[in-house]
């Protein structure tokens, strides 16, 4: 990367998921000592329950689809899923974690997000992880637009992010690890490749949900906002207002 790439244009960060994606699974894991698929667990956990008997929904940079297990598990009634990601590398990896008994549930838009054309009041959930700082600030706010525009009245959402744990006393370790280990064991052992290094970047200037918190307020969403882990990873839930 040089200092004249914008790290947010789709195309940047289709480059950098593209190829980092057949390691994804297996780096972020041991990189954050399993605590992100513990993210992902609370993210579900944290998610109203659907106002349907079979509800579909969108999984929003669905990446690995590493979510869906989770989901399955809580709401074994949901009917289908569609999964928007631009990566074709994390696309293609997705399609080989399906599960047989699975896969009849699950559609997938490779596309950027906002030029995925999803249908007005489609989907009785949205559900997304670790896909909210890949954007600018200006971008969150279209984000917070498409989730209250897609879902139907009374639909419910949960989103998780990767944050920056201001106001913590193991702040600078944990910057330390995103910002110099990780980026040590990726030269060291993925032969020299810079693209997981990019989590430590887009992580601190995130900073938290909070910013989208209140963008999805102000789009007339109940949301409630949530720390974990100290506020190593932050998230947001709730639902749109029945009319």
């Amino acid at each position: 990367m040089n200092d004249r790439e914008d790290i947010y244009d789709a195309v940047f960060v289709k480059g950098v998921f593209d190829r980092c994606s057949e390691r994804y699974i297996s780096f972020s894991y041991i990189c954050s000592f399993g605590f992100s698929e513990r993210w992902r667990k609370q993210c579900v956990g944290a998610m109203p329950p659907p106002n349907a008997t079979t509800p579909v929904g969108y999984d929003l940079m669905a990446g690995t689809g590493e979510v869906w297990p989770h989901l399955f598990k809580r709401f074994p009634d949901v009917e289908a899923v569609t999964a928007v990601d631009i990566s074709s590398g994390m696309h293609a990896l997705a399609v080989e974690r399906l599960h047989k008994h699975r896969a009849h549930k699950i559609d997938f838009i490779e596309d950027d997000v906002f030029a995925s054309d999803l249908p007005d009041e489609s989907a009785e959930f949205v559900v997304s992880t670790f896909g909210l700082k890949t954007f600018r600030p200006d971008n969150h706010a279209e984000l917070a637009r498409l989730i209250a525009r897609v879902l139907k009245p009374g639909g419910a959402f949960s989103l998780i992010e990767a944050s920056d744990p201001k106001g913590w006393w193991l702040r600078p370790l944990y910057l330390l690890h995103l910002k110099l280990v990780l980026p040590l064991i990726e030269r060291t052992l993925l032969q020299g490749a810079q693209d997981f290094a990019m989590i430590g970047s887009y992580t601190t200037n995130f900073g938290d949900a909070s910013a989208f918190a209140d963008l999805l307020r102000a789009e007339g969403l109940h949301v409630e906002f949530e720390r974990y882990f100290f506020g190593c990873a932050t998230g947001v839930s709730g639902r749109k207002p029945v009319r």
